[in-house]
């Protein structure tokens, strides 16, 4: 329902604007009067915010409040630093908030603006959002690639941006044929970490699911691998489910047959993200699979749906906040030096316990 609410509330701002007369450089709404007016959360109102910058709408300076677009008298340090261009595949849900609220924090602390755009993780809506960004003048760009496992046609954009000295950083994974700087968690070490301690609690047939077309379903799937054979099975391919993380509708017909089968004879499973780890336990409990007695069900992301489910997820921790504020403090250091390259940010995951997995 918000998704469609902020749409919404940027159709009222681009109204209001004409019917109030206002000119550039007046004075507008405080996002606590929008909240009011439109009694909608905070980040309904951010979200709107953020697209109506993106579009030169409006401006928001931090400490002095939001003005219609076309400021002259943005302070200096924001002129200097000017706008960086965020691009995430979702925003409004899971852990995207938390990313782009880090990433946001860092910009305005530093008297950056954010331009943000959303792809729905489809290249199709990844060029528009590039291209709008190279033609908005940004000065860097924050990234995170959409099916980033699959060959990409936007390739091209990425090397303009590299001629035009425009520095990117992509954050939670990036493409293969990339040597661009990237912030993300230790996708490999997640999946082993979860998978390492099903083994601890005495579970041996252990089923994984995984997403094909990103790299983290990858990575993941490997750290998964690696932990089967350090423990001596070595067919763990034949339990292992692959599915497109770009079609994120409910568990079909076809795909449930194919689960349970899949789940004959296993006492756990390694789930890709929380979202789908949600998705099994509600599976299961339509089909009267007890968790974690029959089935432990594992996570990774440690989203807010981990513990707030009908059995709060063991799972593993996605350090959401910190690495949107590492990715924009990247491409701040790059933009002041005026450089294409910067180390790499690695956070290492850490094991999350609850109730969904049972030791045998």
């Amino acid at each position: 329902m918000d998704n469609y609410k902020y749409l919404q509330i940027v159709d009222w701002v681009k109204e209001r604007i004409v019917s109030e007369n206002l000119k550039p450089n007046d004075r507008f709404l405080t996002e606590k009067q929008l909240c009011e007016i439109h009694g909608v959360s905070r980040q309904t109102v951010r979200q709107a915010l953020m697209k109506l910058e993106s579009e030169n709408v409006l401006v928001r300076v931090r400490g002095s409040g939001t003005f219609v677009g076309g400021r002259a008298d943005v302070p200096a340090t924001a002129a200097a630093k000017g706008s960086v261009g965020v691009v995430s595949t979702y925003f409004s849900d899971y852990i995207f908030p938390h990313i782009v609220t880090g990433i946001e924090k860092v910009l305005n602390d530093s008297g950056c603006t954010m331009q943000l755009a959303t792809t729905h993780n489809m290249v199709s809506e990844e060029r528009q959002a590039l291209e709008g960004m190279l033609a908005g003048g940004v000065q860097g760009l924050i990234v995170e690639p959409s099916k980033s496992a699959l060959p990409n046609p936007n390739r091209e954009l990425y090397d303009k941006l590299r001629q035009s000295n425009i520095p990117v950083v992509f954050f939670n994974a990036r493409y293969p044929w990339s040597d661009l700087p990237y912030v993300a968690m230790d996708d490999k070490a997640a999946g082993r970490t979860v998978t390492d301690y099903l083994f601890d609690c005495g579970h041996r047939d252990i089923a994984g699911l995984f997403a094909l077309d990103d790299i983290q379903g990858h990575l993941r799937y490997e750290g998964f691998m690696e932990s089967n054979l350090a423990h001596g099975v070595n067919d763990s391919e034949k339990n292992v489910y692959w599915f497109a993380a770009s079609e994120r509708g409910a568990i079909t017909n076809c795909m449930k047959e194919r689960l349970f089968e899949l789940f004959k004879n296993k006492t756990a499973v390694v789930c890709y993200n929380d979202k789908l780890a949600v998705k099994i336990l509600g599976l299961c409990r339509e089909n009267g699979i007890k968790v974690p007695e029959k089935l432990s069900v594992a996570g990774i992301d440690d989203s807010r749906y981990a513990a707030i489910c009908e059995v709060p997820l063991t799972t593993v921790h996605h350090p959401h906040g910190l690495l949107g504020e590492a990715a924009a403090q990247t491409i701040l250091d790059m933009i002041g030096s005026r450089s294409m390259i910067a180390e790499n940010k690695i956070f290492k995951p850490e094991l999350i316990i609850r109730n969904s997995v049972v030791k045998l």
